[in-house]
């Protein structure tokens, strides 16, 4: 077996994301919509962007975030994602890596530009935010590197990048390579949405190529068609090694075979936002998991991640995870 570099590598969309305080005539004047998150055009990202004041640009998108909380975890973490050759592409490499995460996707040359999240906040915190996908949903098979396929413990595909026939195959690409390695793969649904869009297809990944499945409550009972969670439960059981839901305040259901583990959500003394919750629960369940630790352990790292990330705005930790876990008793085995 290749000698082992990194404990997750992640599969995902490349986005910046732009936050700026604006005022309500702001809101007004550029008919953005609160509450909401609307996709937009190349023109339409452009000419926002020259509008928007002073702001804070960081790297986002779902499996760029818990990379960043795998890295804080203390974990080893690298990165597959497309950006463009302009100044945000930029801005997204050397803020990944600055989080201490091994990013070395070629940029696109003389496509669209990098994807940006253009996050309005009004005085009243109800965010408007505008996405244009970009160069990131421009990646394709030859991205995937054999090499850092065969070097990770477990490659983490992201549901959101799976809308076209390229990425789809590249994913598939990615967990060939990883079983051929005799690594694991996992997969996060992102959203009800994507499952709406590609169940028959997320659910023949799952069956034949995923050992780790991630969900909410709702993106599993939608993938298999049903309101009951418990039979939603008892298929994804059967289809995959090991599936991780989470359940909002109810905490996480961890199942692997006859296996199971429930562990209750970190109280929190007040939830300012729960933007990247999901993505940490996954850091800090896929940091236990590429380490060897049990379900229970991998659960309470991912609630205790997931804790920390509601505490604040923003998707990404403040504090160090480690740190955290040490506070709550939960040991992180070696590499």
């Amino acid at each position: 077996m290749t000698e082992t570099r990194y404990d997750v590598l992640g599969v995902g969309n490349a986005i910046v994301d732009v936050l700026a305080q604006v005022d309500e005539a702001f809101i007004t004047t550029h008919e953005l919509a609160k509450d909401a998150m609307l996709l937009i055009d190349e023109e339409r990202a452009t000419s926002l962007y020259a509008a928007f004041p002073p702001s804070e640009e960081i790297s986002g998108g779902s499996a760029a975030n818990s990379l960043a909380g795998i890295a804080s975890f203390g974990a080893r973490g690298a990165y597959i994602g497309k950006v463009a050759n302009d100044q945000l592409g930029e801005v997204f490499a050397h803020d990944l890596r600055a989080a201490g995460v091994a990013y070395d996707t070629a940029p696109l040359e003389g496509g669209p530009a990098t994807a940006r999240c253009l996050i309005a906040v009004p005085p009243d915190a109800r965010r408007a935010m505008n996405t244009f996908l970009g160069a990131s949903a421009l990646m394709d098979e030859a991205d995937i590197d054999q090499d850092l396929v065969r070097a990770s413990t477990v490659t983490f595909l992201e549901g959101y990048l799976f809308d076209r026939e390229e990425a789809k195959r590249a994913f598939v690409r990615a967990a060939e390579y990883a079983r051929a390695a005799d690594r694991r793969v996992a997969l996060t649904l992102s959203d009800i949405f994507c499952v709406e869009r590609h169940r028959d297809s997320f659910r023949q990944l799952v069956k034949n190529h995923v050992d780790v499945l991630f969900a909410n409550e709702a993106e599993l009972k939608s993938l298999y068609e049903t309101e009951d969670f418990d039979a939603a439960l008892a298929s994804v059981r059967a289809e995959t090694r090991v599936a991780a839901v989470t359940r909002s305040e109810k905490g996480a259901v961890i199942v692997s075979g006859d296996d199971e583990a429930r562990v209750p959500a970190t109280p929190v003394e007040k939830v300012v936002d729960t933007t990247g919750a999901g993505d940490l629960f996954a850091a800090g369940f896929l940091t236990g998991y590429a380490r060897g630790a049990g379900l229970e352990t991998c659960g309470r790292l991912g609630v205790i991640a997931a804790g920390e990330i509601i505490s604040h705005m923003g998707a990404r930790p403040q504090v160090s995870l480690a740190d955290l876990a040490a506070k709550a008793g939960v040991a992180i085995p070696a590499a």
